[in-house]
């Protein structure tokens, strides 16, 4: 095996959707300090969204010759056919990055990813330096891991006989207990006795290996996130996820997602809109960008949970091509009321 000193770090970063994933790679892309970062992006759906946003940031690190974007599926399911394609590619070019930063999709168990590392192709070159999991400590301390919890844990002590499980919560767990480094986004939301509730959730799966720090703004220095020295492709079998414990296959027949064409006649109803869409049974996030009546340039928009954010975009409008919301969701999500809902 070639020395993980002579080989390129790679940084899996992972996280449940709208942890604040892309905000922190923006950050680690922003003050990149002449270091060379590649970056894969991957995102569960058919339209891509995240690689737009960390392309135009404004900074050298943000050129779009180095950011792949895998948009066919989730990345723990497509290794194979996409993901071990795209190293393959960024190996071949003539000057090889300095870093290969690795951005999942919400829904990707992270331990697949892990194991990729160890085929031929990518071993002898690449190492995982680390797996960042982030997770939403606002959303934890309110309770609002999925929006589907509480009516699924109502289930269950209604009736003990059933075993419904919940696909959000296995997620949750299994990012945690692949992780090198946990970093509690939006920390500054939620007071001291809330950060400790969290802390407490997470210590419940997190690898005992695993450090844990607290961000806010998706601020946290590069050299702490792009210098864990795991390699953690060689101690696998300490991240088992759900799945590999009980024997099962991987999927994600418990999600749905889609994307459509919306055009509203002012931000304000573009908002209106999406929050109501957002509050309907089975919706988890709706991302991505719309056309506003009078606007040059598309909305964009990330929503999750309780939280609607968005900002009409900086570029020419014409560089993602048709805007289109992108909604994610539980498999059984109404996607004609969704649909309706949004005005698509």
């Amino acid at each position: 095996m070639t020395n993980t000193s002579e080989r390129i770090p790679a940084t899996i970063i992972t996280g449940f959707l709208g942890a604040g994933k892309t905000t922190i790679i923006r950050h680690i892309l922003e003050n990149a300090n002449g270091r060379k970062i590649a970056l894969i992006v991957n995102e569960f759906g058919d339209t891509g969204f995240d690689g737009g946003i960390l392309s135009d940031c404004g900074s050298p690190a943000c050129g779009e010759e180095d950011i792949v974007e895998l948009s066919n599926g989730c990345i723990c399911c497509t290794v194979a056919d996409d993901f071990l394609p795209a190293m393959e590619g960024l190996l071949a070019r003539g000057q090889a990055p300095d870093h290969i930063v690795i951005e999942t999709s919400g829904l990707a168990l992270p331990q697949p990813l892990v194991k990729a590392f160890a085929w031929p192709a990518v071993r002898d070159r690449v190492t995982v330096d680390g797996v960042v999991t982030v997770v939403d400590a606002e959303a934890v301390a309110a309770g609002r891991m999925a929006s589907d919890e509480a009516k699924l844990v109502a289930q269950r002590e209604a009736d003990q006989s059933l075993d419904h499980d919940d696909p959000i919560e296995e997620l949750f767990e299994d990012q945690l207990r692949c992780a090198d480094l946990i970093i509690l986004s939006k920390s500054d939301l939620v007071d001291e006795e809330g950060m400790m509730r969290v802390e407490k959730r997470v210590g419940e799966d997190k690898r005992v290996a695993a450090s844990l720090i607290r961000a806010i703004h998706g601020i946290v220095p590069p050299e702490v996130l792009l210098g864990v020295g795991a390699g953690a492709e060689d101690d696998s079998e300490t991240r088992l996820s759900h799945h590999e414990m009980e024997g099962e296959e991987h999927e994600h027949d418990d999600f749905d997602s889609f994307s459509i064409a919306v055009t509203a006649p002012d931000k304000a109803e573009a908002e209106a809109r999406i929050a109501k869409a957002l509050a309907m049974p089975g919706v988890l996030r709706i991302k991505g960008r719309l056309a506003v009546d009078g606007k040059k340039v598309p909305l964009v928009v990330q929503a999750v949970g309780q939280r609607l954010e968005s900002w009409f975009d900086r570029g020419d409008g014409d560089s993602s091509g048709e805007p289109k919301l992108v909604v994610i969701g539980l498999s059984d999500v109404d996607r004609a009321a969704v649909t309706e809902a949004l005005g698509g």
